[in-house]
């Protein structure tokens, strides 16, 4: 956790990078000056956290003897397996794996580690990959998004009826749109997006459903 969140939330809450990464990497690892720190801590106004997936984590002592990096300091192995067992149902990219309970432990974490700041879910979603062969009809009928916010909305309100700060939850994303490495061929939209035809919109099942959950109070159920 320290080299993948406390690596920014350490400075921002005590001026200083976490113990574990100053120990681990040392003299590589630049060094604030007092000044810096002093100007570095609590400078935000809120927390912002995206948030998709988790990972198991083993000890890797082997890594000391490995060429130092960003991926060996850490001295760990992470991975979406533990045992054979996957920790949850993998969609289209490789690094998401479905794991809704994630999201409750790390605000549960940021709240006891960070002192409970001000956060917002800046993201959380679900993607699947374009298939031409379906027609728009079918491409609308995303029933495993409206699963995936479902379950991550019950968590979130775990979290906060145990005191989390979060204020807000946006979801990724609104349209479809080009993702990084896979361009257009992975979808995260509840608005469907024709991009061969004149960039049409159609609303998905989740966005109709996303509608309803906010005008209405719908009771979110333990899986």
């Amino acid at each position: 956790m320290d080299f993948m969140y406390g690596w920014f939330m350490d400075p921002l809450t005590s001026g200083e990078y976490p113990k574990s990464m100053r120990l681990l990497v040392g003299a590589r690892l630049p060094k604030f000056t007092a000044e810096q720190a002093r100007l570095l801590k609590g400078s935000y106004d809120f927390i912002g956290l995206n948030y998709y997936t988790s990972l198991y984590a083993t000890d890797a002592p082997q890594l000391r003897n490995a060429k130092p990096s960003y991926v060996t300091d850490s001295l760990v192995n992470p991975a979406f397996e533990r045992d054979g067992k996957p920790i949850g149902i993998k969609v289209a990219s490789d690094w998401l794996y479905v794991y809704p309970r994630g999201i409750e432990d790390l605000l549960l974490y940021t709240k006891e580690k960070y002192n409970n700041p001000l956060i917002y879910i800046t993201e959380n979603g679900i993607n699947e990959y374009d298939d031409p062969t379906l027609s728009v009809e079918e491409s609308l009928m995303d029933i495993f998004r409206i699963d995936y916010h479902y379950r991550h909305l019950f968590y979130l309100r775990c979290a906060i009826r145990n005191c989390v700060n979060v204020r807000g939850y946006y979801i990724w994303s609104l349209f479809d749109n080009f993702e990084w490495s896979s361009g257009y061929t992975a979808r995260f939209g509840m608005t469907f997006v024709d991009y061969k035809n004149d960039l049409k919109r159609y609303e998905k099942l989740s966005a109709l459903w996303f509608k309803d959950f906010l005008k209405e109070e719908t009771r979110l159920y333990a899986e």
